[in-house]
């Protein structure tokens, strides 16, 4: 098999990253040319850590957090293997999804990014493909949609025995061909967190590369441990995110209606919390607690979208 580079982003999640390290360095395969980790400022020893017990991994320490696309791209520019696998620190490979990414990668020239199935802890799956962000997406609920639609929008409601073709896979597990990177170039560095691997899959494609779902290959995922230390930041990027994409792919109008109907549909969901938490005199911490993320979404929203962890403007 050709090599593979592996390319861990991490910041502040030591007690994952460590699991992670363990599950695929100590098994020794032979086309693992490298591991690759990138720390975004990380405080938690993280890199010390990683140094003292696998001292064979390539560090790159930034001063700042750059976000995950940036730090993608730091490993992505030395990486060496004709595989590059893009992989979080609060992953594990269970049993041989690893070999079994490089199998179908290698039988499978026309694929240009390939994703395993992410499970929880326990064993369930959790929702590893991605459509394209479109109104309907946005703008409507996504399991419904699912449910309406299964062909259009799979998910894991549906079991698949075979790898199918999607339009794109979730970032926290990817292996992608250097030859379709060649082509298409890196990840988007003004997306800051959230739907920049959408965004590579949706430019592979028109490329000419297939992205493909490979449910066999299963992957633990302790999803989103990083976004959790920060929820509202963490959504105020992802709002972020739509945004961009929207307005790199879909055309103004498109963009116009997502901000509008985003927008509204805050304001609703700011009015029913609120109104949710009087009749009960605030006593349901959930409530209260997505009452000041709707309102701080909001708030981010009349401020003109212009605060979040990227420190970058929107564009109207």
């Amino acid at each position: 098999m050709n090599g593979l580079s592996v390319i861990i982003v991490n910041w502040n999640t030591k007690e994952y990253l460590l699991g992670c390290l363990s599950s695929f360095i100590q098994r020794k395969e032979e086309y693992l040319q490298e591991v690759i980790l990138v720390d975004n400022a990380s405080q938690d020893g993280s890199v010390a850590e990683v140094k003292r017990l696998f001292p064979e991994v390539l560090l790159i320490e930034n001063g700042q957090n750059l976000g995950f696309a940036k730090a993608v791209n730091q490993g992505l520019r030395i990486a060496r293997g004709e595989y590059l696998l893009l992989l979080n620190p609060d992953t594990q490979f269970k049993n041989n999804a690893l070999q079994r990414l490089m199998t179908f990668m290698e039988r499978h020239p026309e694929v240009g990014i390939a994703g395993g199935q992410l499970i929880h802890e326990d064993g369930s799956k959790q929702n590893s493909i991605a459509n394209y962000p479109s109104l309907a997406t946005e703008l409507f609920n996504k399991n419904l949609l699912r449910w309406l639609w299964p062909e259009r929008f799979p998910g894991k409601g549906r079991d698949y025995p075979q790898p199918i073709e999607v339009d794109s896979v979730i970032g926290a597990c990817m292996m992608v061909r250097r030859e379709a990177i060649e082509q298409v170039g890196l990840l988007d560095e003004d997306y800051f967190l959230f739907l920049e691997e959408t965004d590579w899959c949706y430019r592979m494609k028109r490329a000419g590369w297939k992205v493909y779902h490979v449910p066999h290959a299963e992957v633990y995922h302790f999803q989103g441990k990083s976004a959790e230390r920060d929820k509202k930041r963490a959504k105020v990027e992802y709002y972020r995110s739509r945004y961009i994409f929207f307005n790199k792919h879909k055309g103004f109008l498109q963009y116009f209606i997502l901000r509008v109907g985003l927008f509204i549909k805050l304001v609703v969901e700011c009015l029913s919390m609120t109104s949710a938490c009087i009749l009960t005199g605030f006593r349901i911490r959930r409530w209260r607690n997505r009452l000041k993320i709707f309102a701080y979404l909001l708030w981010w929203h009349l401020k003109g979208c212009s605060e979040g962890m990227g420190l970058k403007p929107l564009s109207a």
